[in-house]
């Protein structure tokens, strides 16, 4: 989940916006974790399979 989709338990407000502490702690938090961080975990399935199909397809060409 990406945090501009987030509201802040402790404002009420977009955590993107960081108006308060927590919000600004929970963003710094989110970017951190990385640019994968913000898939779901059907997407990262689907990118792994797409990712041994195009293996394996250059595996049969090269033989």
């Amino acid at each position: 989940m990406t945090y501009d989709r987030l509201v802040c338990a402790n404002c009420a407000a977009p955590v993107n916006e960081g108006r308060c502490r927590v919000c600004r702690a929970s963003r710094e938090r989110m970017e951190e974790q990385g640019p994968f961080a913000g898939l779901n975990p059907v997407t990262l399935i689907a990118l792994m399979v797409v990712l041994v199909a195009a293996l394996a397809l250059l595996a049969h060409q090269a033989v």
